[in-house]
């Protein structure tokens, strides 16, 4: 018993002092006040004993550092510890996902919305993170696919019909994304990101009165609709041609 305690307390006397006071929620703590700070004790801790705490505070301060590609590594690796429950792997491997998001990354931030979906096949909010990360890098066919899910647990959403009608009007799925406007409108009535693809859709058939109507509208609002609905009014001249 002695033996462990003086191999203890040699430990302990090795170890820095930062590695010593740290706690999981005092490194959270440190994070929103000096989040420089907070990665660096984060490293030592983890470098002595830390674990997965450590681990995971340290990829919090590398989120607030805007470090978003590193944080999102460190979340992979701890999505794919085996001791958590796979609840838990799920929502590590979705937040690594988003990071890879804010890291401009969307391939990778679908392997890691994939890696979540494996450990909670159900889980809706990750299957349309997945299905946003596929739009971003254009895997239209990916995106019809994940909507199409996501729909089938919550129908009455406007939002993912327009993230499919955008799928489909890429693919060449014309009419099939018309109809999943005017189904957004039934749910949303002049729902802005339904205006400015409506609005894109008549600008290509040649309504350009028409794209112009939608677009003003959906530009009164607040959003990112709102500025792309500025974007593309902003484009309308005879030379002009809306992106899809």
């Amino acid at each position: 018993m002695m033996k462990r305690i003086l191999a203890a307390a040699i430990v302990a006397l090795a170890m820095p002092a930062a590695a010593q006071e740290m706690t999981y929620s005092n490194c959270v703590a440190m994070v929103s006040r000096d989040a420089k700070t907070a990665e660096e004790r984060a490293r030592t801790w983890q470098t002595h004993g830390g674990g997965p705490q450590a681990m995971y505070c340290n990829a919090l301060a590398l989120t607030a550092l805007g470090r978003y590609g590193e944080a999102a590594r460190v979340q992979d690796a701890l999505s794919r510890n085996g001791e958590f429950a796979s609840s838990e792997r799920a929502d590590l491997a979705d937040q690594a996902g988003n990071a890879w998001l804010l890291a401009g990354k969307p391939n990778e931030a679908v392997q890691s919305f994939s890696a979540a979906l494996a450990a909670a096949p159900s889980n809706l909010g990750v299957l349309v993170d997945r299905a946003r990360a596929r739009a971003i890098a254009k895997d239209w066919r990916g995106v019809d696919a994940d909507v199409g899910a996501a729909l089938m647990q919550d129908q009455n959403r406007a939002d993912l019909l327009v993230l499919r009608s955008r799928a489909r009007w890429a693919m060449g799925r014309k009419a099939d994304a018309a109809t999943d406007i005017v189904r957004a409108f039934e749910l949303y009535p002049d729902y802005p990101p339904a205006l400015v693809e409506r609005g894109k859709m008549k600008y290509s058939a040649g309504d350009v009165a028409g794209a112009r109507r939608d677009w003003k509208k959906a530009a009164s609002g607040q959003g990112p609709a709102a500025q792309d609905a500025k974007e593309f009014l902003g484009q309308l001249d005879p030379e002009s041609k809306v992106p899809h």
